[in-house]
């Protein structure tokens, strides 16, 4: 698997939009893998991302090595604490919890994780995380025990963002969460993109082909679904003439 943050970095240079389906692997069997895959490979996905606010399985790998199996995308872990690491994956998505301030996810899982780490071979993409409110608690807000920013202080959550580019994370992720009911806000999404220089990820609430192409015109450059195709693996076909024309360019 080559560089993927740095093929994350040259789409965006090309506005070449990317869609993640996020898949959680509390909620999936392993002998629904190759079916679910299949779905994947037949939708405009670009990348596939694992994980979950919690986790307490102990079948991740065996999640990963099908998927590998039954499809040639990216697949990048989006841990909620260093147990969800595994070394069957491309990469990492290593997060810091920008919008809280408990101590536990602004550091120290990350220096838990790091002697796992050392002894993979995954690409560690450094991404400020940020929770936005979305009119419900979220999975991500009871876990960790921090509060989302809100909705409606799109300066301050635009500083956070920046502060976190400072920092030096390579990517930036706004995040209604896990199942929201409302999705970030376009007005929010378009000021975040403009203000920072990398890569802006975007998820949560997001249910729709509108939805998705919404938040790729408003500035995002990889969308994230995961509830919707969680609760419907025909999402994707049931959703009449999604081409993301963008996305479709950039699978080629």
């Amino acid at each position: 698997m080559t560089n993927i943050y740095n093929e994350i970095r040259i789409s965006k240079a090309k506005s070449e939009k990317l869609l993640a389906i996020l898949i959680d692997p509390d909620k999936v069997a392993l002998e629904t893998i190759s079916t679910l895959a299949e779905k994947i490979n037949q939708s405009p996905a670009t990348h596939i991302l694992v994980g979950g606010s919690s986790f307490e399985g102990n079948h991740l790998d065996e999640i990963i090595v099908q998927l590998k199996k039954n499809t040639k995308l990216p697949i990048l872990l989006f841990p909620g604490n260093p147990s969800q690491i595994s070394s069957e994956a491309h990469g990492i998505l290593f997060l810091q919890l920008l919008s809280g301030r408990n101590p536990d996810y602004l550091i120290e899982h990350q220096v838990e994780a790091v002697p796992i780490l050392e002894k993979t071979t995954l690409e560690v993409i450094s991404t400020g995380y940020i929770l936005i409110e979305s009119g419900n608690e979220t999975a991500v807000e009871r876990v960790s025990k921090t509060k989302p920013l809100s909705k409606n202080n799109i300066e301050y959550v635009t500083q956070t963002a920046k502060a976190g580019e400072f920092i030096g994370n390579k990517l930036i992720y706004l995040e209604a969460g896990s199942g929201a009911k409302n999705a970030v806000p376009l007005e929010m999404i378009s000021e975040v993109s403009s203000r920072i220089s990398v890569p802006l990820i975007v998820g949560g609430g997001i249910r729709s082909k509108k939805a998705i192409d919404d938040a790729f015109l408003a500035g995002a450059d990889m969308v994230v679904i995961g509830t919707a195709f969680e609760n419907d693996i025909n999402f994707f076909d049931n959703q009449h003439n999604v081409t993301l024309s963008a996305v479709e360019v950039q699978k080629k």
